[in-house]
Formats: C-alpha cells, sequence, structure tokens
C-alpha cells in the first residue's frame, strides 16, 4: 500500500462518527450477555491456547532487519505492529495431556521451518522480551521515530500497513507515544516505539462463561508471581540511555521494562483527564460487569467494521473495541460459529521466552492454576486487589527478588519468594493432574519455571548479570548489552525449539 493510500485509508477510519459506533457497540453487549445467560458461550471442557511474537534479526550482525510481507506469508506468520514483527496463535486445544503436547508440537512444526527458510535470507527468528540492537547504520532512535505526513496524517515509515496502526497516532486519544523508564526518554510522532517489546499470550477457556470473574479474580492474584518468573526485558538499545553512567544503568534497570513501554507508550500523559487504556485491571462481580468493562472503554479508532459469516460477527463493533482494550489480563469473548463460542482469559504480562519449552510452561502452569485455584477454592481469592497489583509492578521492577505478599493454602500471609512461587507451581501441578495427566508429565511441563526459582535466575537476571560483568570490567555500556545480545541469540539458535532456559545455566 502506498503512502498515499495509506494515508487516505487513514483519513476513512477517522471519519467515522464516533457516537454511532459506540451504540453500536453497547447494542451489541446487550445481546452478548443474552447470548451467555443462554449459555452459548459455555463449553464441556477447559481449551488452551498460545500467542506467540517473534522479531527478526540480521544472521551475520544481529541487528534488527525488516520482514518482507512475502516472507511472513512464506513461513506462516502474521504482521504485527513493527516491520520487524512476526506473530502466530496456536489452535485452541483441550487442557489435556495431548493437547499440551499438541500446542508444543504445533509451535514446533511452525517455528522449525520458518527459522530454516529465514536462514536462507540471512535472518533469524528472536524469541524475545526486547531487542536492543538496531538495524546496521541506523539508531534504534532513528528507526523508532521516522515518520512522514502524508496528507495530512502522520505515517510511522517502519510500522506495518495496518490502517489501525497508523490511525492511533493520528487521533483524538491522547496516547504518550514516549518512553518513560529509568534513564531513558523518547519521544515519537506514533505508537511505534512500542514495537521494540514481544510477548507470548496464553489462553484459558473457562468451562462456564458466567464462572469467568472467579477464574479473573485468580488470575490477577497469580499475575505478579508469574511475571516474576517469566521477566526477560532489563535493557534498553543503549542509543535510548540518557548520558549517564553505565554502571547506573545496571544499577537501576527494572527486569520487566516492556509493562513500562506499552504503558509509556498508548497511556495519556499523567494528569490527563483520558482514562489509560494500558492497565492493571479491576476485579469484576459478574461476567456482565466483564461485557460492560469492554463496551463502555474508550475507542482509540471506531472504523466502519464489515459483516462476516461469523457467529461473532454479530458483535463486530465490540470485538473491534477490545483490540485495543489493553488490560494485562483480559476477558476474550469470540467464535467463529455458534458451536465454537467460547469465553476465555487472556494473560497478557509475559514477554516472549528463550525457547517454545519455556513459553509452553507458562501456558501449561496457567492454565493449572486456573483449575486449582479455583477448584480448591485457594484462600488467595481474599488478597485485596491493591496488594496483588503491587505484586505485579514489584514483579516488573525486581523479578524473583520483588517484595510479593501472597495468601497461603492456610490462609497465612507470606513474603517469602520460594512460598510464593513454590505454592504456586504446586496448585499448578495439581490442576494438570485433575485434567488428566501424571504427576510427572505435569512436572515435565513445569520443570523449566521450577528449575528458574530454585536458582533465582530468570532470562532478564541472566541478562542483566551478564551486562552487570562486562561493565564491572570496564567495557562501555553499549558492548556490554550488545555482548550480551550477541550471546543471548547464539544460546537460542540451539536450544529455541527443542531445549530450555535451564539449558543455559
Amino acid at each position: 500500500m502506498s503512502a498515499s493510500e495509506l494515508a487516505a485509508a487513514v483519513r476513512e477510519a477517522l471519519a467515522v462518527d464516533r457516537d454511532t459506533f459506540r451504540e453500536a457497540a453497547l447494542a451489541e453487549a446487550e445481546e452478548l450477555k443474552s447470548e451467555v445467560r443462554e449459555g452459548t458461550f459455555d463449553n464441556t471442557q477447559a481449551l488452551v491456547g498460545l500467542e506467540l511474537e517473534l522479531y527478526g534479526v540480521d544472521a551475520g550482525t544481529d541487528g534488527l532487519r525488516r520482514m518482507s510481507r512475502q516472507l511472513l506469508g512464506l513461513i506462516g506468520f502474521e504482521k504485527e505492529l513493527g516491520l520487524h514483527n512476526a506473530e502466530m496463535q496456536t489452535s485452541p486445544q483441550p487442557l489435556t495431556e495431548y493437547g499440551l503436547l499438541g500446542q508444543l508440537k504445533e509451535l514446533q512444526a511452525h517455528v522449525a521451518p520458518a527459522q530454516e527458510r529465514a536462514n536462507a535470507d540471512d535472518l533469524r527468528l528472536v524469541a524475545d522480551g526486547m531487542w536492543t540492537v538496531p538495524p546496521v547504520g541506523e539508531t534504534a532512535t532513528e528507526y523508532l521515530t521516522d515518520s512522514v505526513e502524508q496528507d495530512g496524517v502522520m505515517i510511522g515509515t517502519n510500522m506495518s500497513d495496518a490502517v489501525r496502526y497508523h490511525a492511533m497516532a493520528n487521533t483524538g486519544y491522547p496516547s504518550r507515544c514516549a518512553l518513560d523508564a529509568p534513564h531513558v526518554s523518547l519521544q515519537a510522532e506514533t505508537v511505534m516505539p512500542e514495537s521494540l517489546i514481544t510477548s507470548i499470550q496464553p489462553h484459558y477457556q473457562v468451562p462456564h462463561a458466567p464462572d469467568l470473574p472467579r477464574y479473573f479474580r485468580y488470575a490477577l492474584r497469580v499475575a505478579g508471581p508469574l511475571l516474576a518468573l517469566g521477566v526477560n526485558s532489563p535493557f534498553f538499545p543503549p542509543d535510548l540511555y540518557d548520558d549517564v553512567a553505565g554502571e547506573r544503568v545496571v544499577a537501576d534497570a527494572h527486569m520487566e521494562n516492556r509493562v513500562g513501554v506499552f504503558e509509556s507508550v498508548l497511556n495519556p500523559p499523567e494528569g490527563d483527564a483520558a482514562e489509560p487504556k494500558v492497565c492493571f485491571p479491576p476485579d469484576f462481580e459478574t461476567v456482565e460487569e466483564a461485557i460492560d468493562d469492554i463496551a463502555t472503554d474508550s475507542c482509540i479508532v471506531p472504523m466502519d467494521v464489515p459483516d462476516g459469516n461469523r457467529f461473532d460477527d454479530r458483535f463486530r463493533h465490540l470485538r473491534h473495541k477490545h483490540g485495543s482494550y489493553w488490560r494485562w489480563v483480559r476477558p476474550v469473548f469470540d467464535g467463529g460459529s455458534r458451536s465454537s463460542a467460547n469465553a476465555r482469559i487472556e494473560f497478557r504480562p509475559l514477554p516472549a521466552q528463550p525457547t517454545l519449552r519455556d513459553c509452553v510452561a507458562f501456558e501449561a502452569v496457567f492454565a493449572g492454576l486456573m483449575e486449582s485455584l479455583t477448584r480448591r477454592q485457594h484462600p488467595v481469592r481474599r488478597l485485596d486487589w491493591e496488594t496483588a497489583r503491587e505484586n505485579f509492578y514489584a514483579a516488573c521492577r525486581d523479578g524473583l527478588q520483588a517484595d510479593m505478599t501472597w495468601v497461603t493454602a492456610d490462609g497465612a500471609e507470606t513474603t517469602a519468594i520460594d512460598e510464593v512461587c513454590g505454592e504456586l507451581l504446586e496448585y499448578a501441578r495439581d490442576g494438570l493432574e485433575t485434567r488428566g495427566l501424571e504427576t510427572e508429565e505435569a512436572r515435565q511441563y513445569i520443570r523449566p519455571l521450577r528449575e528458574r526459582l530454585d536458582r533465582r535466575t530468570t532470562p532478564a537476571r541472566w541478562k542483566h548479570e551478564h551486562v552487570r560483568g562486562s561493565v564491572a570490567a570496564g567495557a562501555p555500556l553499549a558492548e556490554a548489552v550488545w555482548g550480551m545480545q550477541a550471546e543471548y541469540i547464539d544460546r537460542q539458535s540451539t536450544t529455541l525449539v527443542e531445549g530450555s532456559f535451564a539449558d543455559w545455566l
């Protein structure tokens, strides 16, 4: 799509009447509530799925690489925000021994040939929380801020040509389009800085849709501990740092900067009257309340959404709104047909992981927790929402060294990370066994995360120690960060498909 065609498409999208769109979404929300009450979104068993994001780098330099749309089509990935991004989704599978194995095998079957095809173009696909090496001949600042004005529309030069991405920079919603992290500052004209980050997003389908708030409450309470085990983005591309000593950057680094990037780029500036859209969500008392939260959320880019043949096209305006309902945990209601209609929880805090087995470990643990905590009525449900939120942001800052509060199975409060995460992993095992897995099978899925806890080493801590050691030995910060990134990519090249992060330790 040419720049003029893209600009015209953005203007057309922005011309949609907001009030008309909002009324359509609200009416669809009422219809959705009716379908939920009638049992349309109930299912006989829990299903799981996973979204995986990757980015491309040059095989010779480790520098970020733009991927052609033709290549993405050939390797079967979807385009994401940046031209360097790629995304895939697994097929929903039952939460059983065969379903989880199917999730892993589908990822391996998809990623292995994609990597082989990319290698033919001297390209590597990398699973990581944040890239740090910009394209050859460019700085990260240049890559993230390069934009042009075309017929009155601001277009990000390195963004995919999806209309909604570009419309975000040209709408009335006051996205900050900035980075705000320790010793980092960047201002852009588009949301392109959000393309620094990549994620995995496990999905868990609840059997009975009206019960979603009960599962959702537990999902919010496990968000902090699970993120603490998964942190993987402690450093930015070096040229984004202010002129401070490398030792200060290392000392003040957050273990998970992905959360801060998403919030500072897409939310309004502090003090603005507009509500932040990227946030830790509230508890819901009823499923109707969850639907209303989506329906009344501000829509950044209302669009003329065409009708189609899917069952959930009846809720197409609401579904479009959901695309910018950026909560760290969010409810989802969709389905291509009435028989496949489902209510599920999308768990969004986790960065992309070093290997596919680590990705599936988080998928299995999250699903196991949703099964076990609800069945056992674990008392952590009584942990107040404010503490759950504090746990989440503490995990962003400090990973497994964070101060977090947990309520144990016997109702006592604890801040001991061994007890917090240890109990969490045991309940995940129990949940998987409830779904028919043998004890050792369940432990195999959990083991990659157990190893992290036992060794107190997350991917972010591994990166941090690598850079800290280099800086302490006298290396400039850029050299230390890029050296770490080269080692990360090198180790991943032999473990992404078959190994686990524990093999690095």
